[in-house]
């Protein structure tokens, strides 16, 4: 059996693995699955994202199932019942701004028709395709990344600095930084 050649960041751990395989670099469009990977690159700042996708389906469950018009709605009893959950990481101001996220997530859907047309506007609907050898040597942030999280903390947003922007537009397929040998890059 010929191995296939992954990026090395992924390698060694299967949900690791997985999520490389299936999910990274894949461009999403559907304004629910943007939302739920802008929630969990929040969570990851600061953190490793094996740490958040380990927590994954936590997540989930916790946050009703990342339905951003629940999570616009919650009020202080959920948000303190979140703080409870050991599921989750319970940092307080990133839940707080997953509620602030989701009404600004909403606003952007009013004015724009969907998230989706306003943040791959920036890239004109088209996943940019890095040419990437060794991960480790992959951008955590770009002038673009810069851009966007301007404009999404002009809007309202919070905990979405350039390298969480970055990272979303990496989960997201906005850009291709699968290293130029992974079998992914091409695929996506």
């Amino acid at each position: 059996m010929i191995k296939k050649h992954r990026c090395g960041w992924c390698e060694g751990d299967t949900l690791y693995e997985t999520y490389h395989d299936e999910e990274w670099g894949v461009p999403v469009y559907d304004d629910d699955k943007l939302f739920e990977f802008l929630i969990l690159e929040t969570f990851q700042a600061g953190l490793s994202w094996i740490t958040v996708l380990r927590k994954r389906e936590n997540f989930r469950k916790a946050f009703d199932n990342f339905n951003y018009k629940k999570i616009a709605s919650y009020g202080e009893d959920k948000i303190n019942a979140l703080l409870q959950d050991a599921g989750i990481i319970r940092n307080k101001l990133k839940i707080n701004a997953t509620v602030t996220n989701a009404r600004a997530f909403i606003k952007i859907q009013e004015e724009f028709e969907s998230f989706s047309k306003y943040i791959w506007g920036f890239v004109d609907g088209k996943p940019v395709k890095n040419t990437i050898k060794d991960y480790r040597k992959a951008p955590a942030n770009t002038a673009l990344s810069d851009t966007i999280s301007k404009d999404l903390k002009n809007r309202g947003f919070k905990f979405v600095g350039t390298t969480v922007v970055y990272a979303h537009m990496q989960a997201t397929g906005m850009v291709n930084d699968h290293e130029v040998n992974c079998f992914r890059y091409d695929e996506v």
